[in-house]
């Protein structure tokens, strides 16, 4: 009996648990019908609580029938308390729907910093938005791997990224389109660029961690400047709360690249600023003693730990009418890339290169990153608002780049046995900084029919690069042994000063006045007008020193170790320096615009349609001129920029949106200065006679919106590009077999595509994926070889070729799998990105583009909440160590010999950068 006892007791029990019941539902936002995810369900009388997953759903399980209380909380939200009725046989699903406790989003513009900080609101701003848009809202950043906006960019759909030398994003190539064709906005503001050469804005200067959301524009309404045709990137800074609310983290790791080498550095504290020629006057002969010596004393240990850490206070005063919030963030991380280059020449009269030597490198840089921003807004009435926004962001980036150099005959031949060994390094500290002020209202007049908004701005941009020093030796290898017995070039050590600033004054207006209101709440039409004018001022200076050893030292070898070149015994060949010359220049950009648009919104239709008018006055000063034909220039031109936006709403849920566009390309300052330096590898020049680019810009895209953090987006595009600026190697026909880089103006392009994005969640997992397909084609010139018949000497003579843009990749792909537990506070995600083969350089010989291998990128990240305020998190970029490789198209048959595996699959290897993985380990508290 007690055996059988022992058998059926546990089944019975196991009854008893089969027939308890359980309950599901779902959560929703009352107004917009979207679930709403972490939600907090707590039934009261049963002791049972949970939270609702990424799909707004919920399950209580092990519960007896009968009555009970159901308690729904969430964030600004009003809580639901509810009696209901459980049952013995399976219940129906419930649903509950929330009513928001504060005010609903606004119409969202691109000055808006409306919402938008978590899923939910980015999603519904997408839906609202005029323009064709993209957005990342700031908790998605916050759990993300991106310490960056560069690298938080390439989850965007039609986004890839350009890396800078240790492997993190810096640039962002919207569409196919270059960083030339797109801009950067800071809360609706254009930044100027700290860039020495360009008008693009470096995105690894800003820490991600300051931003609300993300938004990435890729149409343009007539209220936009018009200096787009890729796109626009718009960094929605955080804003003051509805209640006190602090946020704070610190956080420490390491770059696995650094386990298997040491980081070698130099001491930069004794750098000077600016250079002997300005510390001394013009006429000043300076010596060895006014450079200092830091930049040559090299030491090579293990780095320091990275360390990150951001904090941020808000609050509103004064019942809600006085808003403040501070914010900042600071990164101190080592960085750095192993890097082969095997170096080609194309010569004679065969198509391919041929692999002539190979070089090292080994970069380390200690990157600190610091942004800054604060922002005090004050409401007078419902009807006058007024806010100051302040930003800083610096980003100092100190590198040293070791490089061996191995050439044999002047052919790549490692069996060979002996070789001539150049050794190079750079001691390079480059300083970069962003400062922007904008005074900001909003008013609105006669019940709303009339609303004015104003910003007057300051924005300045600097970059600096103080005493910029390379050091170049020689040496030999003899019977393969690297004895790097250097001997002193003829003039090994050059120190350079680079230093540029650009100054804004802008200010903008928008005018809006509300024709009517129809008797349906959705029906409206509005007018509005406005412009904008800036002041750009820019100013650039560039000096060098060569300076060499004394004639008793010409042939002194120094030691293996290459890590101390404090005892050279050097002369200055240059005393006075060499600033005279076409990069020391001033410029300014005068920019004023005026616009007209009409927006007309219906139940199932919104309509906005204008044009632009942008009048530019680009002009440059040479402060030393040498006989340049174009001293002093300018570039005058007025240009119509007409677009239209068409939106049509086939249920709540689902549209059609649609756009045309027009924009342009304005060239950069350095582009038209004629200019011409002399780089380590080749030439470059300016081209005063460089035109900016035109383009016409279409849309369509199907947009779907299921429920709350939930899209599918499906969209085609198409851009003609009249005159596209591509830079290009050229034959100087006044020098022979010379070359040189510089931009030009090349016919009309074609860029088009399609793109997906879809964003899902099943309870706790859910799925963000997104594909690009591209296609561009351009023509440019290029040179090939051929043997003259008469002569029988080799010949150079132009062909056409047709190519895609620089940089552009036909695929794109991002996926990202998640995870989110907020019940037992969990969130964690697998992020791939996938960019397409792309050209890294054009070539100025047929068929030798240099392009860059398509990759994948993995980056993981996860994040544990205690208690109520803490939680820990880690972060690990570049798992796989994906390495960037970069190829020639074909082989020339002399490279078939070299026993590296450089050749495969018709194509050349010349370079492969790796950077190995990082890794971040901190912790967060939140104080809300």
């Amino acid at each position: 009996m007690n055996k059988l006892l022992q058998i059926l007791l546990p089944l019975l029990f196991c009854a008893t648990v089969a027939s308890a019941t359980k309950i599901k539902g779902r959560v929703y936002d009352k107004q917009s019908g979207e679930v709403l995810v972490g939600a907090t369900v707590v039934l009261e009388n049963k002791g049972k609580a949970t939270t609702t997953g990424l799909d707004g759903s919920f399950e209580i399980k092990g519960l007896e029938p009968g009555k009970a209380t159901i308690r729904i909380s969430y964030l600004t939200y009003k809580t639901i308390r509810q009696e209901i009725t459980i049952l013995k046989e399976d219940n129906e699903r419930f649903k509950f729907y929330m009513e928001s406790a504060s005010t609903d989003l606004n119409e969202v513009v691109v000055r808006s910093t409306t919402g938008g900080s978590n899923d939910r609101d980015a999603r519904r701003i997408e839906q609202n938005a005029t323009q064709i848009m993209n957005i990342v809202s700031g908790k998605a950043i916050e759990v993300s791997p991106d310490l960056t906006v560069a690298n938080v960019m390439q989850r965007v759909s039609g986004v890839s990224i350009e890396r800078n030398s240790n492997g993190d994003g810096q640039f962002a190539i919207i569409r196919g389109m270059d960083k030339r064709y797109n801009y950067t906005l800071v809360n609706g503001v254009k930044l100027p660029s700290p860039d020495n050469k360009y008008r693009y804005v470096p995105l690894d200067l800003f820490p991600s961690d300051l931003l609300d959301r993300l938004e990435v524009h890729k149409s343009l309404t007539p209220n936009l400047e018009g200096d787009a045709i890729g796109g626009v990137t718009n960094m929605v800074m955080k804003s003051a709360p509805d209640h006190f609310q602090v946020n704070a983290n610190i956080a420490t790791g390491y770059n696995q690249l650094f386990f298997d080498r040491n980081f070698t550095s130099y001491n930069s504290s004794g750098i000077r600023d600016k250079s002997p020629y300005e510390l001394n006057g013009r006429n000043y002969n300076a010596t060895q003693a006014d450079f200092t010596k830091g930049t040559l004393d090299y030491t090579s240990k293990k780095p320091a730990p990275n360390v990150v850490g951001s904090m941020s206070i808000g609050q509103r005063f004064l019942d809600g009418k006085l808003g403040v919030i501070l914010a900042g963030s600071y990164q101190n991380t080592y960085r750095g890339s192993n890097s082969t280059f095997y170096n080609s020449s194309n010569t004679g009269t065969d198509k391919y290169a041929v692999i002539t030597s190979k070089s090292y490198r080994e970069y380390s840089e200690q990157q600190k990153r610091l942004g800054l921003h604060g922002k005090v807004d004050y409401v007078f009435d419902k009807n006058n608002k007024i806010s100051l926004y302040n930003a800083y962001f610096n980003l100092q980036n100190q590198q040293l780049r070791d490089a061996l150099g191995t050439t044999y005959n002047g052919v790549y031949d490692p069996a060979n046995g002996n070789a001539e060994l150049t050794y190079t390094t750079r001691s390079r500290l480059t300083k970069q900084q962003i400062y922007n002020s904008t005074l900001h209202g909003d008013h609105k007049f006669f019940d709303d029919k009339f609303k004015v908004q104003w910003s007057a701005v300051y924005s300045s941009a600097r970059n600096e690069v103080p005493d910029n020093t390379t050091i170049s030796l020689n040496g030999i290898e003899q019977n393969f042994v690297d004895k790097r017995t250097s001997l002193v070039n003829t003039s090994p050590v050059q120190r350079r000063w680079e230093r540029n600033t650009d100054e804004d004054k802008a200010g903008y207006l928008d005018l809006t006045y509300n024709i009517f209101k129809g008797t349906n709440t959705t029906d409206r039409l509005d007018v509005v007008v406005g412009g904008l004018y800036r002041d750009k001022q820019r100013s650039s200076f560039y000096n060098n020193y060569t300076l060499a050893p004394l004639a008793a030292d010409a042939n002194k070898q120094y030691g293996v170790d290459f890590q101390n070149y404090t005892q050279l015994n050097l002369v200055v060949t240059n005393p006075t320096g060499a600033v005279a010359n076409p990069l020391t220049y001033d410029a300014s950009e005068k920019t004023s615009a005026g616009y007209g648009m009409f927006k007309y919104n219906t139940d199932k239709w919104d309509i906005t349609a204008g044009a632009r008018v942008e009048h530019t006055n680009q002009g440059y000063n040479l402060l030393f001129p040498a006989g340049e034909t174009k001293p002093n220039g300018s570039q005058i031109y007025t240009d119509v920029l007409p677009s239209a936006i068409v939106k049509y709403r086939f249920t709540d849920k689902t549209q059609l949106h649609a756009s045309y566009y027009r924009a342009l390309n304005r060239p950069g300052f350095y582009e038209i200065v004629p200019s011409k330096i002399v780089n380590e590898e080749y030439q470059e020049r300016g081209n005063p006679n460089l035109k900016r680019a035109l383009a016409d810009n279409y849309d369509l895209r199907y947009e779907l919106f299921p429920g709350a953090s939930e899209q599918l987006l499906v969209g085609a595009f198409y851009k003609r590009i009249k005159d596209p600026i591509e830079y290009t190697f050229q034959p100087d026909a006044t020098r022979g077999q010379d070359v040189y880089y510089s931009p030009g103006n090349f016919g009309t392009a074609k860029n088009y595509g399609i793109e997906l994005d879809y964003i899902k969640f099943f309870n706790k997992i859910g799925v963000k994926a997104n594909y690009t397909y591209t296609h561009s084609r351009i023509v440019t010139p290029k040179t090939s070889r051929r043997i003259n018949p008469t002569t029988g000497d080799i010949e150079a003579f132009l062909v056409n070729q047709t190519r895609p843009l620089y940089g552009q990749s036909n695929h794109i792909a991002n996926f990202a799998l998640l995870y989110k537990d907020t019940k037992k506070g969990w969130d964690a995600q697998v992020a791939g990105a996938y960019t397409g083969e792309r050209i890294n350089t054009v070539s100025q010989f047929l068929d030798n583009d240099l392009w860059q291998k398509g990759f994948i990128q993995m980056d993981i990240s996860a994040e544990k909440r205690f208690a109520k305020s803490f939680s820990v998190f880690i972060k690990a970029n570049n798992v796989l160590n994906t390495p960037a490789k970069f190829f020639i198209k074909g082989t020339n048959p002399a490279n078939d010999k070299i026993k590296e595996d450089l050749v495969k699959n018709n194509q050349t290897l010349i370079r492969a950068d790796y950077y190995g993985q990082s890794y971040l380990l901190g912790l967060r508290y939140k104080f809300n």
